[in-house]
């Protein structure tokens, strides 16, 4: 059997679709395992966050939030907002779509990530949060 290593990353969001770039701790996490052809997953303890993969850059930013705004809006009909008093239904229905979670490949040691690929993790929340990332590197 094969090394496994898990790691957690303790993070502050401000909510409301904050992007939080998760490559650097990663590859860190990657590094410190030894692992130079695997795997690593990482994943997002809760149900109004995700993590994804794209181009870190504003533009792009912008343009993902344009589009999830147009795809479930923030302000909506929300069956979960009436039933519980609450007013996060698009945090829950966004991180449903998008997922709690990304594999990267490992090869040669480093994250098989693109050039203008950054791993991020994006908490949808309508109000700032304490998350949890893990990471399990395999290898």
């Amino acid at each position: 059997m094969g090394l496994v290593a898990t790691n957690e990353l303790h993070l502050s969001t401000s909510g409301n679709a904050d992007v939080v770039d998760l490559t650097g701790p990663v590859a860190a996490a990657v590094t410190d395992a030894g692992v130079t052809d695997g795997q690593v997953l990482a994943f997002v303890r809760g149900s109004t966050a995700a993590i994804t993969t794209m181009e870190l850059e504003p533009g792009g930013v912008h343009d993902l939030r344009a589009m999830l705004e147009r795809l479930i809006p923030t302000r909506g009909d929300y069956e979960h907002n009436r039933l519980n008093h609450d007013t996060n239904s698009h945090a829950h229905q966004r991180a449903s779509l998008i997922g709690p979670s990304e594999v990267v490949p490992v090869v040669g040691g480093r994250l098989a990530l693109g050039t203008w690929q950054q791993l991020v993790l994006i908490d949808f929340d309508d109000r700032p949060r304490e998350r949890t990332v893990l990471f399990q590197i395999s290898g």
